[in-house]
């Protein structure tokens, strides 16, 4: 809204012409959305605090773990959302029919998260939305969204999947990309949700994630770049950059909250949003791969739990102490702080190798 606004008055006003370039609007989106974050953060926290917005503690983690978080507000996710719809509002080219998908995605997840939180602070337990009735939305939240892309978009290059170290190996899969896409957006969506079980674990890989899809799609989007480079140019997602550019202002503002001991948790109204987001990018950006190695914390936190489940279903016995993975290391006697930045560490090193391959080919 405000980027088309100030570009009309650039013949009239020429030094409005820097609003035409994605490097300066990314800079104003991260800032406008940690800025919205800080000035509606305490106001929220003490309405929920107040109207005890809490969400349950799972029982079966270690002792501390269950006296420190109980009583602490959630549905965090819910600023979280609206800094990042405001400023990707406000700084994208609202033309582009990627930023209209990727927001799609992102405000429905949400609130289907945000329904889920409700119901189990209403029930009081941990259950929320029906599994299979929660299944069943996202597939159709992902449905729509990859149906969308496909129709309205260019086919040649959506329907492939390029893979990273490789200049050429291209696997071009058709109509089979219809159930990829919507694996990956699902898969994503509840892998972040899986990570946010501690203060701050899933808020700063998620940022990472972001960071580097906004380089990602900058240079996926600039002919220039893409071609030194050798990667897939796909036109007009560097506007994804601005959107990118929000989420992580949003989680930056999030984190001064969300950090130990945190005054209040993002729920499944950030972490489903934010899960899926991150995945609509690295699809329409042709980097789903590269999304699996940047994002390989939250592979990682997802396959410790597919691992228990099979193992105690064929053996009645668990791999780890608890799953996801980060319950493990703190039944180990880690603290909690010692997870969640050694976690981090293991987030930028995934980051790094994931950015490194769209130069090793």
């Amino acid at each position: 809204m405000l980027y088309s606004f100030l570009t009309s008055l650039v013949d009239t006003f020429s030094y409005l012409n820097v609003f035409k370039y994605i490097t300066f609007r990314i800079g104003l989106s991260v800032i406008t959305s940690l800025i919205i974050i800080f000035l509606i953060g305490n106001p929220l926290i003490r309405y929920f605090s107040k109207k005890q917005i809490t969400g349950p503690i799972r029982q079966d983690g270690p002792i501390d773990h269950i006296i420190k978080k109980t009583g602490t507000p959630t549905m965090g996710g819910l600023m979280i959302l609206i800094g990042i719809i405001t400023s990707t509002l406000l700084w994208a080219d609202l033309n582009n029919i990627y930023i209209w998908i990727v927001l799609f995605v992102c405000t429905s997840l949400g609130l289907l998260g945000f329904a889920d939180d409700y119901l189990k602070i209403k029930l009081k337990n941990s259950s929320g939305i029906n599994a299979k009735l929660k299944f069943f939305v996202q597939f159709l939240i992902s449905l729509v969204a990859i149906l969308i892309l496909v129709y309205f978009t260019d086919h040649e290059t959506i329907l492939n999947l390029y893979f990273p170290f490789f200049k050429n190996l291209v696997l071009h899969m058709g109509l089979f990309f219809i159930p990829f896409g919507i694996f990956v957006i699902i898969g994503s969506s509840n892998a972040v949700n899986l990570t946010d079980g501690l203060d701050g674990l899933a808020t700063v890989p998620v940022m990472l994630v972001a960071l580097s899809f906004s380089l990602i799609c900058y240079l996926v989007g600039n002919t220039i770049f893409a071609n030194y480079l050798q990667i897939q140019y796909v036109a007009n997602v560097g506007e994804l950059s601005i959107f990118c550019g929000s989420i992580v202002g949003s989680c930056l503002g999030f984190l001064w909250y969300n950090a130990p001991p945190a005054k209040i948790f993002m729920g499944d109204t950030g972490s489903l949003s934010l899960g899926g987001s991150i995945a609509s990018v690295a699809i329409i950006v042709k980097h789903e791969i590269v999304l699996a190695i940047v994002g390989g914390l939250f592979v990682l936190e997802t396959v410790s739990v597919i691992i228990q489940v099979i193992s105690f279903k064929l053996t009645g016995k668990r791999v780890f102490m608890m799953a996801p993975i980060h319950h493990h290391f703190e039944k180990k006697g880690w603290a909690e702080s010692t997870v969640v930045i050694r976690f981090w560490i293991i987030a930028i090193i995934l980051a790094l190798i994931g950015l490194a391959t769209l130069k090793l080919r």
